[in-house]
């Protein structure tokens, strides 16, 4: 890409403006008036996903999916389950669904531990301190700015000590998380059909559905309500952060307490997964004043999908790695082995934890609701000063500094490389384990493609430019 024009302007006339804002912070209490988007009400409808039939098949196949890979995990040693021949494949159907109803059946136990844990957390978010902050000026709101209580950081460390409390105490052990996976999976999976449902039914009662498209399942599928809200508590944010990654920690968590139950130690496998998790419901957490800029919170609808799978599909398919290396272990890689898949882990943390705040961070400088935390951990590189954008005739900046001058999805790439580790410390005795890196790069392709197609929409000639400028969408000078 050309550095060189640090000031004046691009080949095609669009601005490159340099601000030096390395000490603007601010409460978040005062928002600028000069960021709009516009495309929130965007009028320019087109299905996405295939339409109402690929939304319908998504509706009835995740869930299927699931349920079936749970079964080559939990119940076959991760390894694939098929019928014996083509007359078979009935049978085999029948078989399999009363191998789930008997060891994943919904259960008064996994109801309660799932359902526990959601509304504590629930209630966390309404009393834990916490900065408070400023969305972007929604044009559906008629230019209003919602307000965020940023407390998910709290509510973590809360739900985290506590848990470990009352399993040192013997009140709740959490290998019962593992031990009742199945149908914690299955209460998930329910729970959010109800709450997508319900959602639907309440604000087509109140004839404020948002973009629909006449079509039932299909909006159901996609959403209609673009703000849900119990008081101050925003759905589509808690959904997001404070359900998915904890309970996916947890859940290897539960793995590495069990592994230490059978065998008296804990492998240095079952850590790393322990410890990518804890990282990543960590970061989400701790940056969650971040996410408030975010695609998924100002223009996305809360949906089917959305909450399908951030309150089931991110815990309970994410969590194969964890499940494999109990069900098979303990393993025995070499050191080297074990020691390139820590750095690769941690290496590309620092790239995805440094990518995701550099972007976040200039947005909310521009928003004016940029502050300083200490959360830890705080890395270098997080916050890009005099850092270089392009101004776009749309009125929007876009970001060619930091990582974001090699690349224009680096935050993209380090979540795909993280992972891939998650794959390979447990070898390749399985696809299971990968099935998060495979599922994770079709979805971030197809956003990626989105993304680029609603930009070329919105920016023009200023879009093109800024192609040219950084031309590589995940690693300079191959993809």
């Amino acid at each position: 890409m050309d550095n060189s024009a640090t000031s004046g302007a691009t080949s095609s006339g669009t601005p490159l403006v340099r601000k030096d804002h390395s000490s603007n912070y601010s409460n978040g209490s005062q928002p600028r008036d000069d960021v709009a988007y516009a495309d929130v009400t965007d009028s320019n409808f087109v299905y996405e996903f295939g339409g109402p039939v690929g939304a319908a098949a998504m509706i009835v196949g995740f869930p299927l999916l699931m349920a079936y890979q749970f079964l080559c995990v939990y119940d076959n040693m991760g390894h694939f389950l098929g019928p014996d021949s083509l007359a078979d494949t009935l049978p085999w159907v029948g078989r399999m669904g009363a191998r789930y109803w008997e060891i994943a059946a919904p259960s008064w136990a996994g109801a309660r531990i799932y359902l526990g844990f959601t509304l504590f957390m629930v209630g966390l978010a309404y009393v834990c301190p916490g900065p408070t902050m400023h969305g972007y000026k929604l044009p559906s709101l008629n230019g209003q700015r919602l307000v965020y209580q940023c407390n998910a950081l709290w509510s973590w460390w809360i739900v985290t000590l506590t848990s470990l409390v009352l399993h040192f105490t013997g009140t709740f052990r959490l290998t019962q998380i593992i031990d009742n996976l199945g149908p914690i999976m299955s209460v998930a999976m329910l729970w959010s059909f109800f709450l997508a449902g319900a959602l639907y039914a309440v604000t087509a009662a109140k004839g404020a559905k948002h973009r629909a498209s006449g079509n039932v399942i299909y909006d159901f599928f996609m959403g209609v309500c673009l703000n849900p809200r119990l008081g101050s508590l925003d759905m589509k944010l808690f959904s997001e952060l404070r359900i998915p990654w904890p309970v996916l920690f947890f859940i290897s968590l539960s793995c590495a307490f069990k592994q230490y139950e059978e065998i008296g130690y804990v492998t240095p496998e079952s850590v790393f997964m322990v410890l990518a998790h804890w990282l990543y419901s960590n970061a989400c957490n701790k940056g969650e004043e971040c996410v408030i800029t975010s695609w998924d919170i100002f223009y996305e609808l809360e949906s089917w999908y959305l909450l399908f799978w951030n309150l089931a599909g991110v815990p309970f398919s994410y969590c194969y790695s964890s499940i494999y290396l109990l069900k098979n272990g303990p393993m025995h890689f070499s050191t080297g082995w074990n020691v390139m898949c820590y750095v690769l882990l941690l290496t590309a943390y620092f790239f995805w934890d440094t990518g995701n705040s550099q972007r976040n961070r200039f947005r909310m400088y521009w928003n004016n609701t940029l502050i300083k935390r200490n959360a830890f951990p705080q890395l270098p590189k997080s916050f890009i000063d005099n850092a270089k954008y392009l101004q776009t005739r749309h009125g929007n900046k876009l970001l060619i500094d930091g990582w974001y001058a090699y690349v224009r999805k680096p935050h993209y790439t380090a979540d795909l490389v993280m992972a891939l580790t998650w794959g390979l410390i447990t070898g390749f005795g399985s696809f299971f384990p990968y099935f998060y890196l495979t599922f994770f790069l079709i979805v971030l392709v197809h956003r990626v493609g989105r993304d680029d197609a609603r930009c070329a929409r919105k920016y023009g000639a200023d879009w093109d430019e800024y192609m040219r400028v950084v031309p590589w969408k995940f690693v300079p000078y191959i993809y």
